[in-house]
């Protein structure tokens, strides 16, 4: 038996490589959603650009569109916004959704860096966030016309993930 004991630490050692070799193998970026072919979560939020208007998911719905959660504490969303701008002027339609971030802020973003939004809405407490199951910025789901989630994207949208992920899935819609 207590040879046996002599044993456990390589055993342990063992089971913990297998977990990681595994993980390893993961794609950091594949992040299963719940809300995959389900309605968009009901919201009435504010926009950034004017805080009195308010909108809500009714607002999404008439074509298909992208709906990017954004910030800008978040540094890959500046990597990625002047793709989504070039998305925007070949008339992709996107709606941002503005996470946990201070709104004086996101407007002088958009003044200076342009903005890609048909609007964005101010999600200052998270709680849209959380209804979508956000784990960070940048986040970009893509919608149906009904307003139906079709697919989420964790990280930045670039030319390599548009042309080969999202771009074919919004032809089939």
């Amino acid at each position: 038996m207590s040879r046996f004991k002599l044993f456990i630490p390589l055993i342990v050692f063992a089971v913990l490589g297998l977990f990681f070799w595994k993980g390893l193998s993961l794609d950091p970026t594949r992040m299963p959603s719940a809300l995959i072919d389900k309605s968009m979560p009901e919201f009435q939020l504010p926009i950034v650009k004017d805080a009195q208007r308010r909108v809500t998911v009714e607002d999404l719905k008439g074509q298909p569109s992208l709906l990017n959660v954004w910030a800008t504490w978040c540094v890959a969303c500046k990597v990625e916004h002047p793709y989504l701008n070039k998305l925007a002027k070949q008339g992709v339609m996107i709606f941002g959704v503005n996470y946990k971030d201070d709104t004086k802020s996101a407007q002088e973003w958009l003044a200076k860096l342009g903005d890609p939004y048909a609007f964005s809405v101010v999600d200052a407490d998270g709680r849209l966030g959380i209804d979508l199951g956000v784990f960070g910025a940048p986040e970009t789901y893509v919608l149906d016309r009904e307003g139906v989630i079709r697919y989420k994207h964790v990280g930045v949208v670039d030319e390599r993930v548009w042309q080969e992920i999202i771009q074919p899935i919004m032809q089939r819609l």
